[in-house]
């Protein structure tokens, strides 16, 4: 019984990680679109054509639940793809809740109106389309009031990571922090409202100080996405194996992967 998991590119598979941490025994297809990596530079438009694209591709792989692992998909592409109906028996998946029922400490089925909760200053640091989607700020507002967001778009952080030069990502890093230091000086939490953060966190907590509590994804969505299964065992699709598809140049992309977590992996053409 597999699930998918969908990325712009190599992001996703810190959420792989952790799913398959979290669920060792559940078979997982992974997609990456590497052909047109990073997403986040390109419009909603563009964002939702491809984004739709990639989850039929793993709902025909045999997947029936796709979890879009890329915050800029999820920003620009879930709700519309929502919206415009999914075949019967099919479900996507974005990574924004999970993250917001953290920061607020509310379920999301807890539709109570919005409260005030203990975190007042929250920074965001997103990619650039993300950002401009405001789609963060958004679903946080039907949970919670009197919160002040200020949001940082990471340029080249995640151009970076994919090519594994972390030297230039964590200098990025250090630069963004400053940048958004400069518009809020106290932030006491911060959001990694992209998959491929997770990689260079200690370079985001480090740049922030200790005292701001950093909130990033992938354990989260895992638990998350461990009690959905739990609740809709339905959803459970027919796929039986592991796979790891990509747009783009396989060798190249199996390469980078298994830089990027250090061990063996490989993909096949999507």
């Amino acid at each position: 019984m597999a699930v998918g998991i969908f990325d712009s590119g190599l992001g996703g598979l810190t959420v792989w990680q952790a799913v398959r941490a979290q669920m060792p025994d559940l078979a997982i297809h992974y997609l990456a679109d590497s052909a047109h990596a990073p997403y986040g530079v390109r419009d909603a438009e563009d964002i939702h054509r491809l984004t739709k694209a990639a989850v039929e591709r793993l709902w025909a792989s045999g997947c029936d639940l796709v979890v879009l692992a890329c915050n800029t998909a999820s920003a620009a592409a879930l709700r519309r793809l929502q919206e415009a109906g999914v075949p019967e028996g099919k479900r996507v998946l974005g990574v924004f809740v999970p993250l917001i029922e953290a920061l607020t400490e509310r379920d999301w089925g807890d539709n109570s109106p919005p409260r005030e909760v203990q975190v007042k200053n929250v920074a965001l640091f997103a990619t650039p389309a993300t950002v401009s989607s405001r789609a963060f700020q958004r679903e946080l507002a039907f949970r919670a009031i009197g919160v002040d967001v200020e949001a940082q778009a990471c340029g080249g952080v995640v151009d970076a990571i994919e090519d594994g030069d972390m030297i230039l990502a964590e200098a990025l890093v250090r630069s963004h922090v400053d940048a958004l230091k400069r518009k809020m000086p106290a932030p006491q939490a911060a959001i990694l409202g992209c998959t491929h953060y997770p990689l260079v966190e200690d370079v985001f907590q480090k740049a922030l100080g200790a005292d701001v509590k950093v909130f990033s994804q992938p354990k989260l969505v895992a638990a998350s996405l461990a009690d959905y299964l739990e609740r809709r065992p339905e959803m459970l699709g027919a796929g039986e194996t592991n796979m790891f598809l990509t747009t783009g140049d396989p060798k190249r992309v199996s390469d980078r992967a298994t830089q990027f977590l250090r061990r063996q992996i490989t993909f096949e053409a999507a």
